[in-house]
């Protein structure tokens, strides 16, 4: 006996299917992920707090849920949509299924929908408030919920993924540099990418200020990493004065997506909230500084507004963009170089550390270890 659920997007649109992980209500943006597989790092992806994940790929759950690939302790999605969710998961991984691991964290959700129509719409329209309710069975009465409900434009959300405690992830044979890294929603797989490469990584909480960057390590940390995270970059301020704070020093920086925005914010960009974003692990970036093409993994809302052809005096360096996503042309990476014309600092928008890939762009971290030992 399925339990029927009710979906509703604040402009009224309402879908009507079966209730798919944990019973009950809830509310969140909606927002479409393009990807054909990695669900379970996109549920435990920290920068998809408070939002309503709709998977575009009909078939979602085939291979079950592990212990091995979730990407920090929790899953984070407000609330999962579902065309058609498997009936048996079968990987010699798995150990439960997808829709009893909803249920243990009580994510609610709903199957059995039109996600095409459903995403469609949201093209069209724009990301939105959207509930999903297996108690509610009036679409006026719970679109009345929803348009109550908070609105991501506005909203400083990093500091409620952080880790609540500085900790460390240790080099990976010989150490070589120590980097401080602020958790504004990290992903596990960043800082492993880091140790591989030689990097002792301190990953710090979102509210930890500039003393507390400069004591990491035995004589301070060789450079500074803002990881990805959710919420309005126009609503976090005093990240961005920590970054201006080290940018003054000279301290080299890398930024991923959340870092990425913020960096631009230190620099003196501006940014603002796309239509619907960019979720997935299929879109096309050109690297400016070497013009070759990478199928890459993104999960953001929000972007830089920053010149894509002129270079920008900041009283840190130069700054100009180095990646842009081929679809829409959206600024997806910043680099920030001396008078002499050497990179000091850079970020990109989306996600080089890739679980479930592609991996494109690792030589990301390659190149931040290049910016760490011409530092050295």
């Amino acid at each position: 006996m399925t339990t029927p659920a009710l979906l509703v997007l604040e402009d009224g649109r309402t879908f009507h299917g079966e209730a798919y992980g944990a019973e009950g209500e809830t509310f969140g943006e909606a927002v479409f992920n393009t990807g054909m597989t990695g669900y379970q790092e996109t549920l435990t992806d920290p920068s998809y707090h408070r939002q309503v994940v709709v998977m575009t790929a009909p078939h979602i759950g085939n291979t079950g849920m592990n212990d091995e690939d979730p990407e920090s302790r929790r899953i984070w999605v407000a609330g999962y949509v579902v065309r058609d969710p498997a009936r048996v998961p079968s990987n010699w991984r798995s150990v439960r299924t997808l829709d009893d691991e909803l249920r243990a964290q009580g994510v609610v959700g709903i199957s059995g929908i039109d996600t095409r129509a459903l995403t469609r719409h949201l093209r069209e329209r724009g990301a939105m408030r959207v509930g999903i309710s297996t108690v509610e069975t009036d679409p006026a009465r719970l679109l009345e919920k929803v348009q109550a409900s908070s609105a991501m434009s506005g909203a400083n959300l990093s500091e409620a993924v952080s880790t609540g405690e500085a900790y460390v992830v240790p080099a990976v044979g010989e150490k070589r540099f120590t980097v401080a890294a602020l958790d504004l929603g990290i992903k596990d797989m960043t800082p492993q990418r880091m140790s591989e490469r030689g990097i002792e990584v301190h990953v710090l909480p979102a509210t930890s200020t500039l003393e507390d960057v400069l004591a990491v390590g035995d004589k301070g940390p060789d450079g500074l990493f803002y990881s990805n995270g959710p919420g309005d970059p126009a609503a976090t301020t005093g990240q961005v004065e920590l970054l201006q704070e080290a940018l003054a020093r000279d301290l080299p920086y890398f930024g991923i997506c959340f870092g990425n925005q913020l960096f631009g914010r230190a620099l003196g960009f501006g940014t603002y909230k796309l239509k619907y974003g960019h979720r997935g692990i299929n879109q096309p970036v050109m690297d400016l500084t070497t013009r070759k093409v990478e199928v890459t993994a993104h999960n953001h809302g929000f972007a830089v507004d920053a010149p894509r052809d002129t270079a920008t005096e900041t009283p840190y360096g130069v700054a100009t963009v180095s990646h842009v996503c081929l679809n829409d042309d959206v600024v997806e990476g910043l680099e920030l170089r001396d008078a002499a014309g050497s990179l000091k600092s850079f970020s990109v928008q989306y996600h080089p550390e890739a679980a479930a890939g592609p991996h494109d762009a690792a030589y990301l971290f390659d190149r931040f270890v290049d910016l760490l030992e011409g530092n050295a």
